[in-house]
C-alpha cells in the first residue's frame, strides 16, 4: 500500500530519546540521515528556509546517481553544518511529520548529528566560547572590560582580531555589554507596591521575569521596557531569583549535558515562584521555546519541566490572554503610523499565533506589515566567518520587504534578528523592539 501525501493532521512531536546509547551510534544515525535525506529530496519544498536544504540537494544533484545514495557519507555533516535548529521546516513545511508514517523530524534529527559530533570533541573552540553565554557574559559585563570589550567589537584593527583568533566575520554585529546589568536594573525599580493580582484565564496576574542571558547583558532596556508595560497594566512583577542561561546555545551546539546542567539550576528556581503563584515571562523567544518545547521534549518525565511549560510565556502572548478577559490597558496615547513587523522563528514557532502582531494593532493609527521570513541569524550563525554571508543571504528577503515597506519603524521579537535587519539596511536606521514600541505608545 502506497504512502499517503502529506498530513491531514497537525503536526506532533516525539520526545527526544538522548539518552539512549544508540542515540550516539554513528551507523544508526547514518542510516536515518540517508532515509530522511532521501524523502527531502523527492519532495524539496523547504529550499528556500536556510542554507542546509540547498547544501543537501546540491550534494545529490552533484552526485554520480542524482540521488542520496551517491553521496559520500562523508559528506553528510555539511547539511548539519547548516542547520541552526529554527524548526521552520517542521512546523511549517514539512508534509511529512508525524503522525505521517515517514515519522521525519528533521530538527531533531540534526540535533542528533551535533550530539554526536559534540560527544567526539569534533567542535570549534570558537563555538564552545561563543555558546558560553554566561561565562563571557560574567567576562564582558566587568566595567572596565566591558568598555574595553564595545571598543573592541567598534574597531577595525580589533575586528580582525576576532577575525583571527575566534573565526568571527568582520561585518557581521556584535551586541555591546553593560555592566549595569538588566538584573541590576529591575532590582532597583521593580514593583513593590501592593497591588491586587487579577487572575484571568491561564494567567495569575503575577509575573516573575526571567531576564535571559542577552536581555541582561546585551539589552538591558527590554527588561525594563517589560517591566513598564506590565506596572503600566497593574500587574505585579519580580525577578527570577537565580538564573543561568537557558541552554539554547548549548542545544546548537549539541551539548545536552550542559543543557541538562541549565535545566537543574532554572527550573527549580522557576518552580519556586510558580508555587507562591506567579507566571513567568522571558523577553526572548528562543528562551521562552527553550522551556515551552525543548525540554519538556528532552525531560518528559520530569513533572517540573512540564509545569514551567504550562506557565512560561511570551509578553505579548501574555498581554492577549489578558485582553481577552478585558484587562489590558488599551489607553494609547501616541499612535506608531505603519510598522514592519519580522515574526521570529522561534516566536512563530510556538503555535500561538501572531499575538505581538495582535497587541500592536490596538493602537490607534497603527498598521502593521507582517514579515514572515527566517532572519538568518539564530545567535551565533551569523556571526561566524563561514557562516555570515550566508546569513544575511537568508535574511536579504526581509531587508527587502522592510525597504519596500516604508514603515515608520521597523521590528522584531527576537533582537538578534532586529540588529541583523539592521546590519543590511546600510543606512543608519535602528530596530525598535516591540515591547519598546508598546512602551512608547504608552507614553511611558
Amino acid at each position: 500500500m502506497a504512502a499517503r501525501e502529506g498530513n491531514l493532521e497537525a503536526p506532533t512531536r516525539h520526545p527526544l530519546d538522548w539518552k539512549n546509547p544508540d542515540f550516539y551510534n554513528e551507523d544508526s544515525l547514518n542510516k536515518e540521515l540517508e532515509r530522511v535525506y532521501d524523502i527531502c529530496h523527492g519532495c524539496r519544498r523547504c529550499v528556500s528556509l536556510c542554507e542546509a536544504f540547498p547544501t543537501l540537494f546540491d550534494l545529490v544533484d552533484e552526485s554520480d546517481t542524482f540521488e542520496v545514495d551517491g553521496v559520500d557519507k562523508k559528506d553528510f555533516m555539511k547539511v548539519v553544518d547548516q542547520c541552526y535548529l529554527c524548526d521552520l521546516c517542521y512546523m511549517t513545511k514539512c508534509p511529512y511529520t508525524p503522525p505521517h508514517e515517514w515519522n521525519v523530524d528533521f530538527p531533531h534529527l540534526m540535533l542528533r548529528a551535533k550530539a554526536i559530533k559534540h560527544k567526539k570533541g569534533d567542535v570549534k573552540t570558537r563555538d564552545k566560547i561563543l555558546s558560553a553565554t554566561d561565562t563571557v557574559g560574567n567576562l564582558a559585563g566587568i566595567p572596565v572590560v566591558s568598555t574595553i570589550v564595545n571598543a573592541t567589537n567598534n574597531n577595525a584593527l580589533g575586528r580582525k582580531v576576532l577575525k583571527s583568533v575566534l573565526g568571527v566575520h568582520p561585518d557581521a554585529t556584535i551586541p555591546k555589554y553593560h555592566s549595569k546589568t538588566g538584573r541590576k536594573r529591575l532590582s532597583s525599580t521593580i514593583m513593590q507596591k501592593a497591588t491586587e493580582a487579577k487572575a484571568a484565564g491561564r494567567t495569575t496576574g503575577k509575573v516573575a521575569i526571567f531576564a535571559t542571558c542577552y536581555a541582561n547583558r546585551n539589552e538591558p532596556h527590554l527588561l525594563e521596557d517589560l517591566n513598564a508595560v506590565l506596572e503600566h497594566n497593574q500587574i505585579p512583577t519580580s525577578l527570577v531569583d537565580k538564573e543561568v542561561c537557558c541552554g539554547m546555545p548549548k542545544l546548537e551546539l549539541g551539548d545536552l549535558k550542559a543543557v541538562e546542567h541549565a535545566k537543574n539550576v532554572n527550573i527549580p528556581e522557576m518552580m519556586k515562584k510558580i508555587n507562591a503563584g506567579w507566571d513567568i515571562i522571558a523577553p526572548v523567544p528562543s528562551c521562552v521555546l527553550m522551556f515551552k518545547q525543548e525540554l519538556p521534549l528532552m525531560f518528559p518525565e520530569d513533572a517540573d519541566v512540564q509545569t514551567v511549560k504550562e506557565h512560561i510565556f511570551d509578553p505579548f502572548e501574555y498581554l492577549m490572554l489578558r485582553h481577552k478577559k478585558e484587562l489590558l490597558n488599551t489607553d494609547f496615547k501616541k499612535s506608531l503610523g505603519k510598522i514592519a513587523y519580522h515574526a521570529a522563528c522561534h516566536l512563530r514557532v510556538q503555535n500561538m499565533g501572531l499575538k505581538t502582531r495582535e497587541v500592536l494593532q490596538l493602537i490607534e493609527d497603527t498598521s502593521i506589515e507582517t514579515i514572515e521570513r527566517c532572519s538568518g541569524h539564530d545567535g551565533t550563525y551569523a556571526v561566524k566567518e563561514e557562516y555570515h554571508e550566508l546569513s544575511m543571504k537568508i535574511c536579504r528577503p526581509v531587508i527587502t520587504k522592510v525597504q519596500k515597506s516604508e514603515s515608520n519603524y521597523y521590528s522584531s521579537d527576537c533582537p538578534m534578528a532586529g540588529h541583523q535587519i539592521a546590519n543590511g539596511m546600510k543606512d543608519d536606521s535602528s530596530p525598535y523592539h516591540p515591547l519598546t514600541l508598546l512602551r512608547m505608545a504608552y507614553g511611558l
